[in-house]
């Protein structure tokens, strides 16, 4: 360890995030890490289950925070962003913009202060499915577990309630925007993704028909936590979904949308196939595709849905969705390109596995990074110290996002030791 060194600066405190700010901070290094979100986590803690071990990513996000608890090295800014930085070798001056919780978190505020409040405001942990109350907590897990306040969705009579119930000093109505000036030695981009935007797809239904769904929908709504307490249910009617398509490479692999494989839908379905099969124990699944890839050991999980007889996979990429305006079913027309029949199939509910998309591609960091055609940062980010971590730099899944943080730590404490 150099002594001597300034912090590194961590954006984004998502997986990747997380690993790279404890990997560092365990070798002796003080770190910044700085989330937009009001909790850390990323859109890993909006999944029900990892792949394969089907276990729920609580189990890793509690080690990460217990380490992240337990190391004083570490200054977590969530709801922040970058809002500037010079750039000079060893000695970044970085600013950051630090949005207003209104919530202090120096008196611990009950739930029932919050369930007294009448105005709510759209739940975007669950993807807007539900709504929370304008004074809330993000979710469940959430760290840190602190409520927040949405201001702009709080109503007169609630801020008057607020004023008269709340303990002294929990809530200060009148936070401001704060800003932060911090002198860092390297800095980590760990920026993550977002799903692409199915609503582009217009042939094949979001946003026409109710019971289309995307792959990151589908997390939330088999998640006990989720909208339906974990019920798989088709969003039109509440009804159970009991015959599902799945969609792979919905707008991925496609120049006119993501000309790129994400690398994680495959699984990702297969996955979800099994959250059907679990829940809805009759239910059927079809899984259209144009290639599984599934490599080295997640071939197993592969081959254990091949042997269940419920589940069925046909080549071939969807043309179109439409709705049928009798019983509401929705049909998936496709050439099955073993058979080469036109097919047109039937289904309860469609999940779209669409792919990922680097939050970088269309919200640059004030930096100036070298970006591939696509948003991402493709191998070296162009400056010295500066290094990036997970999706942001590819398409990739948990297990490779932390690989590629503890890379990036290691690199960053290179560079502070002297080295390129």
């Amino acid at each position: 360890m150099n002594a001597s060194a300034k912090p590194i600066l961590v954006i984004g405190g998502g997986i990747a995030g997380m690993t790279a700010a404890v990997e560092a901070a365990e070798v002796g290094y003080h770190v910044i890490l700085v989330e937009k979100e009001a909790y850390l986590g990323g859109r890993v803690m909006r999944t029900h289950r990892y792949f394969p071990k089907m276990c729920p990513p609580t189990c890793g996000f509690e080690i990460n925070v217990r380490r992240i608890r337990q190391n004083p090295r570490i200054a977590i800014h969530t709801m922040a962003t970058l809002e500037s930085i010079t750039p000079k070798a060893r000695n970044f001056r970085a600013i950051i913009k630090v949005r207003p919780r209104y919530v202090t978190g120096e008196y611990s505020i009950d739930e029932s202060l919050a369930e007294q409040m009448t105005s709510e405001r759209e739940d975007d942990f669950n993807l807007g499915m539900a709504k929370t109350k304008a004074l809330y907590m993000p979710h469940p897990m959430a760290y840190p577990h602190t409520y927040v306040l949405d201001r702009e969705a709080l109503s007169d009579e609630d801020a008057a309630k607020l004023r008269e119930s709340s303990p002294a000093g929990a809530i200060d109505l009148d936070m401001r925007e704060d800003e932060i000036e911090v002198d860092v030695g390297a800095v980590i981009v760990a920026t993550g993704w977002r799903p692409y935007d199915a609503v582009k797809l217009d042939n094949l239904g979001f946003g026409q028909y109710q019971d289309v769904i995307t792959n990151v929908i589908m997390e939330r709504i088999a998640a006990p936590t989720g909208p339906t307490g974990g019920e798989i249910i088709r969003p039109s009617d509440g009804k159970k979904a009991e015959n599902v398509a799945f969609v792979q490479c919905a707008g991925s692999r496609d120049d006119n949308h993501l000309p790129y494989c994400s690398a994680v839908c495959c699984m990702g379905s297969l996955k979800q196939v099994r959250y059907l099969r679990e829940k809805n124990e009759n239910a059927r699944a079809t899984i259209f595709y144009i290639d599984i890839r599934t490599t080295g050991r997640l071939e197993k999980f592969y081959y254990d849905l091949l042997e269940d007889e419920h589940v069925t996979f046909i080549k071939g990429k969807a043309a179109e969705i439409h709705k049928d305006s009798g019983n509401g079913d929705l049909t998936v027309d496709v050439e099955d390109t073993i058979s080469g029949d036109n097919l047109h199939q039937k289904f309860d509910m469609v999940v779209l596995a669409t792919g990922i998309v680097p939050n970088l591609a269309d919200l640059k960091l004030p930096i100036d990074l070298k970006y591939d055609e696509y948003g991402f940062i493709d191998g070296s980010t162009g400056i010295e110290g500066v290094y990036a971590a997970g999706c942001a730099g590819h398409p990739c899944d948990v297990s490779r996002a932390t690989k590629d943080s503890t890379a990036a730590v290691m690199k960053a404490v290179q560079y502070l030791n002297g080295g390129e």
